[in-house]
């Protein structure tokens, strides 16, 4: 698939006098890319696989980031179905459990994993949650029909600047710490097969000073931070679409 990028051009400033022979210097002012996509000829298939960071928890079910990048595919001139298995409170291993017993198509064109957290907060062996993953990542590439680049894996946020952590230095050191091990194994794991890989940890940190991306509840993220996710997330699934 091609993706195409068009710059647009600013305005032409110019200094000096009004003589006829005066000196000029133009200004380009380059607008944001705007991405092209070619026409497809079919609908395309997105399996979204996670926890409580996934399906929404505490937002619309159409705010969550499965559903604002499919909205943002849509604008880009793509027809996607969404498959999402995910629930609140879900560990690698009920991640695991889940696709076992669902009912999935052979294949899907993009794929995403975002897990951990639950992991970590309820004490889990890390080494583990490295094994879980990993099964959790092969599957997934199954699942892309083999293309690892057909596979996106989000890292996990960071809740310890959220007011459900309260604001213990102690514990919101202790979670963020963890958070960052977590995150070191996933990368480590999704780097192997070659796999993208999506830091969003960042983007949640902010939250420390913007309670805007916290949803009503005090913990998960709001639409808004959903929505930077899909920012990062629409270009780099664009681009790797078979």
């Amino acid at each position: 698939m091609k993706i195409l990028f068009f710059l647009g051009l600013g305005s032409c400033l110019f200094f000096g006098g009004c003589s006829k022979k005066s000196d000029a210097t133009i200004i380009t002012k380059t607008e944001p890319p705007v991405l092209v996509v070619g026409p497809i000829a079919r609908d395309l298939t997105y399996l979204a696989l996670g926890d409580s960071y996934t399906i929404g928890q505490s937002v619309e079910t159409s705010q969550n980031f499965p559903n604002q990048l499919v909205d943002q595919l849509k604008r880009a001139g793509l027809n996607i179905t969404p498959k999402i298995i995910a629930q609140t409170g879900w560990t690698t291993t009920n991640l695991k459990g889940a696709i076992a017993s669902a009912t999935l198509a052979p294949k899907y064109d993009f794929v995403t994993l975002l897990i951990g957290v639950n992991n970590q907060y309820q004490g889990g062996d890390v080494n583990n949650y490295r094994k879980e993953f990993g099964e959790l990542l092969q599957t997934s590439i199954q699942y892309a029909g083999g293309n690892a680049s057909s596979v996106v894996v989000l890292s996990i946020p960071d809740y310890s600047v959220t007011p459900f952590a309260g604001n213990n230095p102690n514990i919101t050191s202790r979670i963020a710490t963890e958070i960052d091990a977590y995150n070191q194994i996933n990368k480590e794991e999704t780097e192997k097969l070659k796999v993208n890989y999506l830091d969003i940890t960042s983007i949640s940190r902010e939250a420390k000073n913007n309670r805007n991306l916290i949803s009503t509840d005090g913990l998960h993220p709001s639409a808004t931070m959903y929505q930077e996710w899909v920012k990062l997330l629409a270009p780099l699934v664009l681009a790797n679409l078979k």
